[in-house]
């Protein structure tokens, strides 16, 4: 619950206005039990208040006056920072996927992947490695004439 004592400038609190936060610019007391507030509202607007102890229990302070504070889950971070980099982890090596996969392509798989298919876009090649050629085959399949029952 909050206390009309918690309520100095810089602090953000609901329940002054209708479904909006508003700022304290100022805060003077009258005795022990009343309170005058100047606010701004969302729009900037300056509103004048007087409150008192009866007027706690729908008072909810959400910010203390501080912007920024580092009290954030850390492993959440930790995540979010490892995801973001994951995702633009192409940018910096374009052979990300042969790098992070437990398949260990010879270099002329890497060569006719990544230098001749992926520029060939839309893509309507079939790429079939024969091992016993040590080099990889190129059979033609357009979407006309290609049903991959037949391969």
């Amino acid at each position: 619950m909050t206390k009309l004592e918690d309520l100095k400038r810089g602090t953000s609190v609901r329940g002054v206005l209708p479904d909006q936060l508003v700022t304290v610019v100022d805060a003077k007391w009258y005795g022990t039990t009343a309170l005058e507030l100047t606010y701004k509202d969302n729009t900037g607007r300056p509103g004048n208040l007087l409150l008192y102890r009866d007027d706690e229990p729908r008072l909810e302070v959400l910010t203390a006056g501080q912007a920024w504070t580092f009290d954030g889950d850390g492993a959440l971070l930790r995540l979010v920072s490892e995801a973001n980099r994951i995702r633009l982890a192409h940018l910096f090596d374009p052979v990300l996927a042969v790098h992070t996969s437990l398949v260990e392509p010879l270099p002329h798989q890497i060569t006719a992947v990544y230098e001749t298919m992926l520029n060939r876009q839309p893509l309507r090649f079939l790429l079939a490695d024969d091992p016993a050629r040590a080099r990889p085959s190129w059979p033609a399949c357009s979407s006309k004439n290609c049903s991959f029952g037949a391969i």
